[in-house]
């Protein structure tokens, strides 16, 4: 499938999603572009699996997700999100991409680096790249504004998360999914057998392949939640990979061996709505099978 086609086809569906908003009402369509989408939903969860260190026990990891910087979500409420975040006092970091949502017009750079750089997590900062941080000059730019403030861009390679006591958990990310080229047998290839294995893959529906490999966790986002959900009916508009796992937990593959958790995102593309799919700002706290409750 072609980017022109792919970017066809959603644009298209796009445009019927937009009439169908319209049709809610003015009440309705007054909500969807400027109450939900300034609106932020902290989901927690508890991460349990037998093959995370005990050292791990109530270690805290925050996901965010698909800012889509420029269209619709701003600097100053990214600032915000920051200082929320480090209110939250995370272990860990990670960012499953689309950070702007169209690099070619950005011109906030170093003011994006500074304030990403304020974002602390004493395990690392992580993150991979997206469909909107491609293209152009956008992957290098992503990348310049991402390593300089402080995160490791995972581009279909690992990284260990290693404890004082010897104790340690994987890393890996793949590239994106739509216009990039992932690979998860490069980024599986320096982790050793039965390690506990995190992949950050901005697009959710690759955890079809990702489970044929040892990995416990698949943290997604690129679908918003469908950003327009009709009840009853589920969401009206998802983009090529993530048209399966739209959000929250999945059970995927051989004895549903890998979980996959596939949040919302903050921002909005294509159109600047957003209803029944409120922003998201995810926390895992890890809990060991080995540790008594």
């Amino acid at each position: 499938m072609s980017e022109q086609i792919t970017r066809r086809t959603f644009i298209k569906r796009a445009v019927g999603t937009l009439l169908t908003a319209g049709g809610l009402g003015t009440g309705s369509y007054f909500y969807a572009r400027e109450v939900e989408p300034r609106m932020l939903d902290i989901t927690r969860h508890t991460i349990k699996n037998a093959a995370l260190p005990s050292g791990f026990d109530g270690v805290r990891v925050i996901q965010f997700s698909d800012t889509h910087i420029g269209f619709q979500y701003t600097m100053e409420q990214l600032k915000q999100l920051i200082t929320k975040i480090n209110k939250l006092k995370p272990d860990l970091i990670v960012f499953t991409g689309d950070l702007l949502d169209d690099p070619r017009h950005f011109t906030e750079k170093n003011k994006l680096i500074s304030m990403l750089s304020n974002l602390d997590a004493p395990l690392g900062k992580f993150a991979v790249y997206g469909n909107h941080d491609h293209g152009g000059y956008g992957s290098d730019l992503y990348k310049q504004i991402m390593e300089q403030s402080g995160f490791t861009l995972l581009l279909n390679t690992s990284a260990n998360i290693k404890l004082l006591d010897g104790s340690s958990i994987w890393i890996a990310g793949i590239d994106d999914a739509m216009l990039g080229k992932p690979d998860l047998n490069a980024s599986m290839a320096k982790i050793p057998t039965n390690s506990y294995t995190i992949l950050l893959s901005h697009a959710p529906d690759k955890a079809e392949e990702a489970a044929q490999f040892p990995i416990q966790m698949q943290m997604s986002g690129h679908s918003h939640g469908g950003q327009i959900q009709v009840p009853f009916y589920g969401p009206l508009v998802t983009p090529p990979f993530a048209e399966k796992y739209v959000e929250g937990f999945y059970t995927v593959g051989p004895n549903d061996g890998l979980t996959l958790y596939v949040n919302r995102g903050l921002g909005t593309t294509r159109l600047p709505f957003r209803f029944l799919s409120q922003p998201e700002l995810a926390i895992f706290t890890l809990k060991s099978e080995k540790t008594s409750s």
